[in-house]
């Protein structure tokens, strides 16, 4: 084996150059080479295994970039967000209808919160059904149920927007004589489910409902 061979099996294991390892070798006897070799391979090994396990200064330096990355918390995603806004203008529309349900009963708006959830044409709507119902000595008596989804939202605007679309069941609330309790039927024509299609405006950081439009011909 010759001085060139050996060093091509030197492994550099410490600050010890390549050059300097190379000489020392060359200077050893023939018959002595191969055992010089294979004890400065397992020295390297060991140095390797020492650093491995975190006692010298290149397991510090590998260990600060991964303590670095694990404290960098991971932005929102477009997706996340979307559906963050998307469960925000569903619970306002149900809030809606709570507090809709609470004013029509007692048909009037006093005592419930209506106009936190909504507002413009929603809100007008609601003030003209109870405007009805007085004049007619009537309320309502239970609860609709929904089955809402929100079909459109656009967000990064001055005002974001969301559209949400209502299977809207009013099966279990009828309208009733406050006087007696009598239950008034419904038109005989009315549909009691159909879908309604509901706009909704982010103000500020809150969702409003602006604008209810049912459409009886639709059944869902």
């Amino acid at each position: 084996m010759d001085a060139a061979s050996d060093c091509g099996d030197v492994t550099r294991g410490d600050s010890v150059t390549r050059a300097r390892l190379c000489l020392r070798i060359s200077s050893v006897p023939a018959r002595n080479r191969a055992a010089l070799v294979a004890l400065i391979g397992c020295c390297a090994v060991g140095l390797t295994a020492c650093s491995d396990n975190g006692t010298g200064d290149n397991a510090e330096s590998s260990a600060t970039p991964t303590a670095a990355n694990s404290s960098n918390s991971p932005s929102p995603s477009p997706s996340s967000s979307e559906a963050a806004e998307k469960a925000a203008a569903l619970n306002a529309y149900s809030r809606m209808w709570d507090e809709q349900v609470k004013a029509y009963a007692q048909t009037d708006i006093k005592g419930t919160e209506l106009k936190t959830y909504a507002t413009k044409d929603a809100l007008a709507r609601a003030m003209g059904d109870l405007l009805v119902m007085k004049q007619a000595g009537t309320a309502t008596k239970g609860a609709p149920t929904h089955d809402a989804k929100v079909t459109s939202l656009t967000l990064g605007v001055k005002i974001p927007k969301a559209t949400i679309s209502d299977c809207l069941d009013i099966s279990k609330w009828p309208t009733v004589k406050k006087k007696t309790g009598a239950v008034q039927p419904f038109p005989s024509n009315q549909a009691t489910r159909y879908v309604t299609t509901v706009n909704a405006e982010k103000w500020g950081n809150r969702w409003m409902i602006t604008k209810l439009t049912p459409d009886g011909a639709r059944t869902c």
